[in-house]
């Protein structure tokens, strides 16, 4: 595994929060796609029975970063800690998921609990591989609260409108993925 320098993961690590926030005021995420190697792998467990997974630069744009984060647009996804390993190329972010509409209250739609990335870096500004978290429970619930207030977003009906169709590009019972989750 080989080492990268402390300058330079920590340059990695402020492009990736730039162009993070370039693309969350897009609206459009698979820019990102350009800061992952060509053979990248792109995955996350979807709970007891599901992984999803994104493999090459391809993959993460048009799934991984189009058709998963399509209907998120609004959403941000600021970064609480971010922790470096220049030893092993790699990091670890750790974030939260806001929605752009508010409660009647005026309080933020958040998913709670954790969500975070690991990330595996290439050099030469890439990511060789990326693991997210989450905790689907109350990703669930918050979208069912919005779904009750009829604030969910056209792009986030047609999102869900497609999950319940059946399975979607990326997505295999767990273990049956084309590469280990983890």
């Amino acid at each position: 595994m080989p080492e990268f320098s402390r300058e330079e993961m920590d340059d990695m690590v402020q492009h990736w929060l730039d162009e993070n926030k370039r693309c969350e005021e897009l609206g459009d995420w698979r820019p990102l796609a350009d800061l992952y190697t060509e053979d990248a792998t792109y995955g996350w467990n979807m709970g007891p029975n599901q992984d999803f997974m994104a493999i090459g630069r391809d993959e993460i744009r048009n799934i991984a970063l189009g058709q998963e984060m399509g209907g998120l647009d609004g959403w941000t996804y600021p970064y609480q800690s971010i922790l470096v390993d220049e030893r092993k190329g790699e990091v670890v972010g750790f974030w939260k998921q806001i929605a752009d509409v508010r409660r009647e209250d005026g309080g933020a739609y958040e998913v709670a609990g954790i969500g975070g990335s690991w990330f595996r870096y290439a050099g030469n500004r890439q990511w060789s591989w990326q693991r997210d978290w989450f905790d689907l429970g109350n990703a669930a619930a918050i979208f069912m609260e919005m779904m009750r207030a009829d604030v969910l977003s056209d792009g986030m009906k047609r999102r869900m409108d497609r999950s319940v169709k059946g399975p979607l590009p990326g997505y295999y019972k767990r273990g049956e993925g084309p590469v280990p989750i983890w």
